[in-house]
């Protein structure tokens, strides 16, 4: 497994691009409301990522046809934006994104509410974000990569949700997804040591019913096998020497 120490050059393109996405993330997120489509969300992403410069880095992407994963309720992840899609109230919509800032990738996902919606669903919600930050806390050079998958695990299995097992964070860089994989659950090695100036997608996604998925004949969309709500929160992190640098929220 060979993953990739940025240089400090590469580290400040590396920040400029997670900076920009933050902002669209911070945008999106200002725009979910019901009575919205899923395609509106996604071409106000990819105007916004645009405006900056900047290339979408998922529209094409091994044949994916939007710039924005829209996916909603019991859609995991790479939810296909559709004017047909129209967002309700109590729903709850992950938007998963990407850019490309001077040949360097971010990428970062976020769940949120579409007006008022269950108590469950926002627990849901918030245990998946704080899931991010207990497993980022063993982001840190001189520990082991999947300390942070195993302390991903522990508190999420606490709640009694499901972990996706078939899909899982990655290294990032140059190119969207590199070395190494990165699992939310619990593993039995402790995996390859931490090291400065690595740059990681760490993405808890995590299921109210069981863990298992299945793809729709669109072949982009992964739902949950018994219909239950996901949630999904992404960052890019850099690994330092002390505390791990999140590159893809607002300062």
């Amino acid at each position: 497994m060979s993953v990739t120490i940025k240089s400090a050059r590469e580290i400040e393109l590396m920040r400029e691009s997670g900076r920009l996405l933050a902002i669209v993330h911070d945008e999106l997120g200002k725009a979910i409301r019901p009575g919205i489509s899923t395609k509106d969300i996604d071409e106000m992403g990819e105007k916004l990522i645009r405006s900056f410069g900047c290339v979408p880095n998922f529209l094409n992407y091994q044949g994916y046809p939007a710039s924005i994963c829209v996916s909603v309720n019991n859609e995991v992840v790479h939810g296909i934006p559709r004017r047909d899609r129209i967002l309700q109230e109590g729903d709850i919509v992950s938007l998963d994104a990407g850019l490309i800032y001077k040949g360097y990738h971010s990428d970062a996902a976020r769940t949120h509410a579409v007006g008022k919606i269950s108590p469950e669903a926002e627990k849901l919600i918030k245990v998946t974000k704080q899931s991010f930050f207990e497993g980022i806390k063993m982001a840190k050079a001189g520990q082991h990569l999947f300390d942070i998958s195993n302390a991903i695990d522990a508190y999420v299995t606490s709640f009694g949700y499901g972990i996706v097992r078939d899909l899982v964070g990655h290294g990032i860089g140059t190119k969207l997804h590199e070395e190494p994989q990165i699992p939310n659950f619990r593993q039995r090695r402790r995996g390859p040591r931490l090291q400065a100036g690595m740059t990681l997608a760490v993405e808890p996604m995590i299921n109210m019913g069981t863990g298992d998925v299945e793809w729709l004949d669109d072949d982009w969309t992964v739902v949950t096998a018994d219909g239950a709500y996901s949630a999904h929160y992404e960052n890019t992190i850099l690994i330092t020497d002390s505390e791990p640098e999140i590159l893809t929220i607002i300062k």
